[in-house]
């Protein structure tokens, strides 16, 4: 209860690829199969070095190289393994020199430099059989190495799993960077960090709509925690009219977004629509009701509720109106996440030691999972688009930073490096 009202206090008071234009051209040959990674390890791939055609590309094969291990390894989908020294001789790819590697796919390719031109031509095949996966020819200019290297990932692991990546997609989260809190954004890996609010004041909890084009956050710009939607497409920005608080949005749809407001006295979840209208309201209970959180088809909502006497998260069903209760272990449970296949909720408890650590739990309430242990105080979860990593908050090496982790809590690791402290991520499902 303690940890719950100290959250509240804290939402209240703050106090409390940008991609380039880019020409693909696909040249499929053979077959490709799909891998599932359902319960399985990671794919072992064979990344070989990129060879250089035409003008002196060897900085630009270089860079690309690494864009590419640097990717697919953020993925956690891979076990990367240095191709034999001996993999290509006269009559093209050892097939029996890769076998001796235990790998199951071999990526090669060759990079191409041509008056500031860059073609990226790249193979995939499966060591076993030797057949060839996929072929694909990707171009751009030099500044575009990035955009391209991504470009060969993002279809890597769509071939390789049947589900598209998050290569693409964005990140945001809070900064105090500037000294005040603001709200930044990120590409999927950490880079190309980019401020979006300069309130100089106090601004949280950010949610990008499913298609990227609207941001909703809390922002303390009047003296009090009011819900603003920005349109990134065109800068303009709508704000719920409603006194009292306005806390924790989170998008239903495109056009549809739900957050906690207090003007009728209790703090319940609202629905509003994209341009700041109110729509209708969601939850009817004597206690406190917030961070609401959608399943993939919008048709039902988990968000937290003292309802019962202790935070705990609560599923309801917005064509029913029913609810059900879905966590029973752990006496503060907030923060739920739901995942982009609605199969999963990841979730933040208060232990009885004081640490916050992440949990996931099946959607009817089957399967929990911790996933951070020993580890600071551990906030904040957010789904990757491709429901395969998880940002969160932690104060792991002092202040509060960004992580990712898989979904399963393994591979744990910084996700950027910035002054002063981040939090509150929130992880984009729109993908450039």
């Amino acid at each position: 209860m303690r940890c719950f009202r100290d959250l509240v206090l804290a939402l209240i008071t703050v106090c409390c690829f940008l991609f380039f234009p880019l020409h693909l051209v696909a040249a499929p040959e053979g077959e490709f199969i799909i891998i599932s990674k359902k319960g399985a390890d990671n794919i072992a791939l064979v990344l070989d070095k990129l060879e250089i055609q035409g003008d002196d590309g060897s900085k630009i094969a270089h860079n690309l190289g690494v864009i590419i291990h640097d990717g697919l390894d953020f993925t956690s989908l891979f076990t990367l393994k240095e191709p034999p020294l001996h993999v290509k001789g006269k009559s093209g790819i050892d097939f029996r020199e890769l076998g001796l590697t235990a790998a199951e796919v071999y990526a090669g390719g060759t990079v191409t430099l041509q008056a500031g031109a860059v073609t990226l031509s790249m193979k995939v095949y499966e060591i076993a059989s030797s057949k060839l996966l996929f072929s694909k020819t990707y171009g751009g200019n030099e500044a575009q190495f990035r955009t391209l290297g991504h470009a060969f990932c993002a279809d890597l692991v769509e071939r390789l799993t049947g589900r598209r990546s998050a290569f693409g997609s964005k990140i945001v989260f809070v900064s105090t960077t500037t000294g005040f809190k603001e709200i930044y954004q990120c590409d999927f890996d950490g880079q190309g960090v980019e401020q979006l609010t300069h309130s100089r004041t106090i601004s949280l909890t950010p949610a990008l709509s499913p298609d990227g084009k609207y941001l909703a956050y809390t922002d303390y710009s009047t003296g009090r925690p009011a819900l603003y939607i920005r349109n990134l497409h065109d800068g303009t920005t709508a704000t719920a009219g409603k006194s009292g608080i306005s806390i924790d949005p989170a998008w239903r749809n495109n056009s549809e977004l739900a957050t906690t407001l207090s003007f009728e006295g209790d703090q319940e979840i609202y629905l509003f629509k994209s341009n700041g209208a109110l729509y209708r309201r969601v939850t009817k209970s004597s206690g406190i009701d917030l961070s609401p959180t959608f399943s993939p088809d919008g048709n039902k909502m988990a968000f937290v509720s003292e309802r019962n006497g202790r935070p705990q998260i609560f599923i309801q069903d917005l064509l029913s109106g029913e609810v059900k209760r879905l966590t029973f272990n752990g006496e503060y449970n907030t923060q739920p996440s739901w995942s982009p296949a609605g199969d999963k909720i990841a979730y933040t408890t208060c232990e009885n030691n004081g640490e916050f650590n992440i949990f996931a739990i099946g959607s009817d309430g089957s399967g929990l999972r911790q996933l951070t242990l020993n580890s600071g105080k551990n906030e904040s979860p957010s789904w990757s688009p491709d429901g395969e990593l998880i940002v969160f908050t932690s104060s792991r090496e002092g202040g509060k930073k960004l992580y990712t982790m898989s979904s399963t809590g393994k591979n744990q690791r910084r996700l950027l490096l910035m002054k002063g402290e981040q939090m509150q991520p929130s992880w984009s499902l729109f993908r450039k």
